[in-house]
């Protein structure tokens, strides 16, 4: 396993920085979660919905393969340890706010002095700096609204909409493990540890980073348009006789010009005035939009389909969330894992981002229970049974009953 033997310790909830500890969990590391008292508030994702809460693949899939353990961190003794635990770790990854976090004496500095070699990443909704450091930032808020990504991505005149559920936090998530990765390598090197700093605004502004680069250096930026308005109006969604949409991606220039016309049985288009070039299909887009939209209409999907792919255009399919799930190429790619479960058996569920051929990057346990590791781990750091047991009847510490 990639990670095996490296420590780390979970001082987070919700999905941003737990998404960070499952995929490295998803990697053989150990990852301890500390839980508050009640559990981490995602578990009850369903439950605050209104919807069946005897299942929670949400929660199960940014934490399985993790050990779970109480502690509340809002008492002293409850920071103490903490702090005990960080002693001997290689990773500590939070996302509680910054303020709280030195107030408890658990920010980077608090945790490097005792542990130096520590790589501490801080996952928050608008950094470490600035006015808002300290302000409480879903994703649908910071990364989705603040970015700019949700005026831009709704056509013009539309009112903004929600994103789906957690995208930008996994967006976030995939970023600190890399950030982690990264310092753990300078580590290797110099010995020391160091501070990582995610947030939600900046993953955002850097998923839009080729928009956000022409905001930077032309002061603005082309709404999101409707099909027959497109900036580029093959660069488009057509849907086929039978129903089906797909999504054409030409590529830069005219060179996929002809090829889709072609493909499209619109042969007709190639020499048309109105569309001899870049600019005059952009000034008459509607119109060849509507003309593409005929064409499209009178062909069969696997009709188009093996047209498209006999002329080397970039397209795909515009696919359902059940045929996602299904499709055999996510298979053949390892996006889908078996997820054991705790009571035996598995479920399907979404792998990670990355594959490492040959190896076993899938997950490696079933979502913890909270409070189910409390005991074992608090045994690990060296307390001893009457301690624990104090701790336990103290409510510092909790463990699954």
């Amino acid at each position: 396993m990639l990670l095996k033997g490296l420590k780390v310790l979970e001082h987070a909830t919700y999905i941003a920085a737990p998404g960070a500890g499952g995929i490295m969990a998803d990697w053989g590391a150990d990852v301890v979660k500390i839980e508050p008292p009640g559990g981490d508030p995602i578990r009850q994702f369903f439950e605050s919905i209104g919807a069946d809460a005897s299942v929670n693949p949400v929660f199960d899939l940014d934490n399985r393969g993790k050990r779970s353990i109480i502690l509340d961190a809002s008492k002293p003794s409850g920071r103490d340890l903490v702090r005990r635990l960080a002693t001997d770790i290689d990773v500590f990854l939070t996302n509680v706010r910054p303020g709280g976090l030195k107030r408890a004496g658990l920010d980077y500095e608090s945790l490097a002095a005792i542990n130096p070699r520590l790589v501490y990443a801080s996952v928050t909704g608008y950094g470490l700096n600035g006015p808002d450091a300290d302000k409480p930032g879903f994703d649908i808020a910071a990364f989705w609204a603040r970015s700019g990504m949700a005026a831009m991505t709704a056509p013009r005149g539309m009112e903004p909409f929600p994103l789906r559920t957690a995208m930008g936090d996994h967006v976030t998530s995939m970023a600190t493990v890399g950030g982690i990765m990264a310092a753990l390598y300078e580590r290797e090197k110099t010995g020391k540890g160091r501070l990582v700093e995610a947030s939600l605004l900046r993953a955002a502004t850097y998923a839009l980073g080729s928009d956000m680069a022409i905001q930077h250096a032309f002061g603005r930026l082309a709404s999101n348009r409707s099909r027959p308005d497109a900036i580029n109006p093959i660069a488009n969604f057509f849907q086929t006789q039978d129903g089906q949409w797909v999504c054409i991606t030409p590529r830069q220039g005219s060179a996929d010009w002809a090829p889709l016309c072609r493909a499209a049985k619109a042969e007709h288009l190639i020499q048309d005035p109105r569309f001899s070039s870049s600019k005059l299909r952009r000034e008459n887009g509607p119109a060849l939009v509507a003309a593409l939209d005929n064409a499209f209409a009178a062909l069969s999907f696997a009709q188009l389909a093996a047209a498209l792919d006999d002329a080397d255009i970039v397209w795909s399919p515009v696919q359902s969330a059940a045929q996602a799930a299904a499709d055999p190429q996510l298979l053949a790619a390892g996006g889908v894992v078996e997820t054991p479960l705790p009571g035996g058996g598995t479920a399907k569920a979404p792998g990670g981002p990355l594959r490492f051929p040959g190896l076993d990057d899938g997950p490696k346990g079933p979502a913890p229970g909270p409070g189910a590791h409390t005991r074992a781990v608090l045994q690990a750091a060296g307390l001893s049974a009457a301690d624990i047991e104090a701790l336990l009847a103290a409510g510092v510490a909790k463990e699954s009953p």
